[in-house]
């Protein structure tokens, strides 16, 4: 039987072309006035999920 993906999961990771699972920087949903321009300039593109997560997640998506 075919394995569900999370589609929870799936609107929160994504893969980068070497196939290393990638998420968005915590902290950009609102205050961003308040933050620095250097803040808010190290929040910008993917970051990699850390190795003792990765397990999990790549078990959220299946098919990936």
């Amino acid at each position: 039987m075919k394995q569900k993906t999370k589609k929870a999961a799936k609107k929160r990771f994504s893969f980068s072309s070497k196939g290393k699972v990638q998420r968005r920087h915590i902290g950009q949903a609102h205050f961003n006035s308040r933050s620095t321009g250097e803040d808010g300039r190290r929040k910008h593109g993917a970051e990699s999920v850390d190795s003792t997560d990765l397990d999990r997640i790549v078990r959220l998506l299946p098919y990936k």
